[in-house]
């Protein structure tokens, strides 16, 4: 679980449900997090409810505070539960992109000297 973690409902109702609910989805990211990443990691969720017609109704938006980058996602649905589950599968990818680029190379490194062990 991410130690520093607000959720902020703007225009809308946060009941315990829904907090629950995000915080289960959204929480839980800091396993797809590298462990000096983890330390430092800080989420604010915004749930926006909006009455316009032609506007699907909830929005949800993460931003997600690390070391070298800030992780923003913003996606609408008809309901804050769609709204946060799509949210969390976009919040796995792009911490697999961060990962991947801020990592500690230890795995490539381990790699790279398999392969020339292989062809040499």
């Amino acid at each position: 679980m991410l130690k520093k973690f607000e959720i902020q409902g703007i225009h809308a109702d946060v009941d315990d449900a829904l907090k629950k609910h995000v915080t289960k989805k959204i929480a839980s990211l800091d396993r797809y997090m590298s462990r000096h990443s983890r330390e430092s990691a800080h989420a604010e969720v915004f749930l926006k409810e909006s009455k316009a017609k032609n506007n699907n109704g909830c929005t949800c938006e993460v931003t997600l505070f690390l070391p070298h980058q800030t992780i923003v996602v913003k996606e609408s649905a008809h309901t804050m539960y769609t709204a946060v589950d799509i949210v969390e599968t976009k919040l796995k990818q792009r911490l697999q992109i961060y990962k991947d680029k801020h990592g500690n190379g230890r795995f490539h490194r381990h790699l790279v000297a398999r392969f020339r062990r292989k062809t040499g």
